[in-house]
């Protein structure tokens, strides 16, 4: 009578191994196959055979050390073994079998993958790591003295200093900290710096437009006080022009040749004060300093918001290397160096430098080559390239570069854009139109670009210069955040060494650079402390118990 197929019930096989079918009599087969429900007497007697049979032991080791391979090379589940429904898992096991080989060898590529990640994790973790900042904080605790004389400073209506600021926006913040000061050594009040318009980028800006000029006046309130013009009883006053300002002037030259000129006339005006003051000044005016670059110079909102945007999207990419990238053709020309892409790029800078001798503000003694290996030529991007990897920068890191347009453009770039990917500028970060309203002010493009390379983990200047040096004593200020400060004059020469082994080479530059990672490093005589802040106005536990 055939049987309805609605019926019909699939029918399932378990394989058992031959070795175990060989070792059963033939009564014992016979009571297996003929009496299956006599569960009791069957399990015992034949579990009882199945244990003492050393081939069912070799079989289960067999059979589990086979199931761990399985589970090594296709995360094969060990549980299906053991599943309700044997049907399936050779079903199952069917439909993936045509694919094994592929499966395996996707498995071995992904852990080779999977070995890459972790090392390039383990060269992040180092490359990120944050130099120790012994604890030293901002301090800037004035002496009762000064503070005495500030209620009579800040009251004073009769004397008024103006000064002309010029040059790009970080030569324009080191003039307005020294005019500061020196308002404060004459008593004056300080009136709002004038920008001189910058002939070479055709810059109209002025203080308000880069500044937040309510916050300058209220973080100085106690110090220096600030008008935003002269007051009526001034106006008609013709300003004494003064510009034979020494080099390295101290307050007490300062009061002896401006302070009754001052008194006679009330205003007294200064210009090219661009590195005019002394960097050696007593403790309460070298905190002064620190208090105007740090505090009181605040960028104007919407540069700060939008500098705020462009370092988060930066950060959106993980952490991020900020290079300042000194490679304008200027700074060729000035610096008396060489671009070195190729002959013809060389020939112009030659031929631009002959044509304005003036315009070299390097040793006019030297040649290029020594130049070079005196560490006075900006690195260029293959240099700079080379100085990263080998001081263990991750082929996947985000780099942000500011400065202006590379003589040479993408060409000049091509070393670091073909070893790093995720190299961006500001240009690249910005929405369409949100850089449009200051497409014509370079001083506020540059600080857009000094608050990204402000916040990003690393930072590293191809050149020293003004801003280099300005994001350097901000970023020891703020805690001593990761600074690279390129070793020039001992590294070139072994860039030159073409017999180095890659190896040689890295371990040479980790060598010259494992104290020049942003440590904190006391300040030498000459040196600004705008741009080495510790220990004048920096301090930690050590500091603050020895003064006591």
């Amino acid at each position: 009578m055939a049987v309805s197929k609605s019926n019909k019930k699939p029918q399932c096989y378990i394989t058992v191994p031959s070795q175990i079918i060989n070792s059963l009599s033939s009564s014992d087969l016979q009571t297996l196959l003929l009496s299956p429900k006599k569960k009791t007497p069957f399990l015992s007697v034949k579990f009882k055979l199945l244990l003492s049979n050393p081939r069912f032991w070799i079989f289960l080791l067999f059979l589990f050390g086979f199931v761990g391979m399985l589970n090594m090379w296709l995360d094969f589940d060990p549980s299906l073994l053991f599943s309700q429904n044997p049907c399936s898992i050779s079903q199952e096991r069917g439909e993936i079998s045509t694919g094994s080989q592929l499966s395996i060898g996707a498995v071995n590529e992904k852990s080779i993958v999977n070995v890459g990640v972790k090392k390039e994790r383990d060269e992040k973790s180092e490359f990120w790591k944050q130099p120790d900042g012994l604890g030293y904080r901002p301090c800037l605790d004035f002496s009762a003295e000064y503070r005495k004389a500030s209620r009579e400073i800040v009251n004073d209506r009769t004397k008024y200093l103006m000064v002309v600021v010029s040059g790009g926006m970080n030569q324009q913040r080191n003039q307005i900290v020294d005019a500061a000061v020196i308002a404060r050594i004459l008593g004056a009040a300080l009136v709002v710096p004038i920008f001189q318009v910058n002939l070479i980028w055709g810059d109209e800006s002025e203080f308000s437009d880069i500044f937040d000029l309510d916050h300058f006046k209220n973080v100085l309130a106690n110090d220096v006080r600030i008008v935003s013009s002269l007051p009526s009883t001034h106006v008609m006053t013709r300003p004494v022009e003064e510009k034979r300002t020494p080099l390295h002037a101290s307050p007490e030259w300062i009061r002896s040749h401006y302070t009754r000129k001052l008194k006679r006339d009330g205003v007294l005006l200064l210009r090219g004060l661009d590195s005019r003051l002394s960097k050696d000044l007593p403790p309460d005016l070298q905190k002064l300093r620190c208090k105007v670059a740090f505090r009181a110079l605040r960028f104007n909102p919407s540069i700060i918001e939008l500098g705020n945007k462009l370092t988060e999207r930066m950060r959106s990419k993980g952490p991020f290397l900020a290079l300042h990238m000194r490679m304008e053709k200027d700074v060729w020309v000035r610096t008396g160096c060489l671009p070195g892409l190729s002959h013809k790029y060389d020939e112009m800078i030659n031929n631009e430098r002959k044509c304005r001798p003036d315009l070299l503000t390097s040793r006019s003694n030297m040649t290029y080559h020594e130049r070079k290996l005196a560490g006075l030529c900006p690195l260029n991007a293959l240099e700079v390239t080379r100085l990263i990897k080998a001081l263990g920068a991750p082929k996947g890191a985000g780099i942000y570069w500011a400065g202006g347009i590379p003589l040479g453009g993408k060409e000049a770039m091509q070393p670091l854009t073909k070893e790093f990917s995720h190299f961006y500028n500001k240009e690249d970060l910005a929405l369409p139109g949100e850089l449009e309203p200051f497409s014509k002010k370079a001083s506020v493009m540059a600080a857009i670009d000094y608050i990204v390379c402000e916040n990003s983990d690393i930072f590293m200047p191809s050149h020293g210069g003004n801003m280099g040096h300005a994001i350097q004593g901000h970023r020891a200020y703020a805690g001593h955040k990761k600074t690279i400060t390129p070793n020039k004059r001992q590294m070139l020469p072994h860039f030159l060494n073409s017999s180095l082994s890659e190896a040689e080479f890295n371990q040479i530059i980790l060598d010259l650079h494992k104290d020049s990672l942003g440590q904190p490093e006391l300040r030498k005589t000459r040196r600004d402390v705008t741009k080495y802040p510790v220990p004048e106005c920096m301090c930690n536990d050590s500091t603050i118990h020895s003064s006591m």
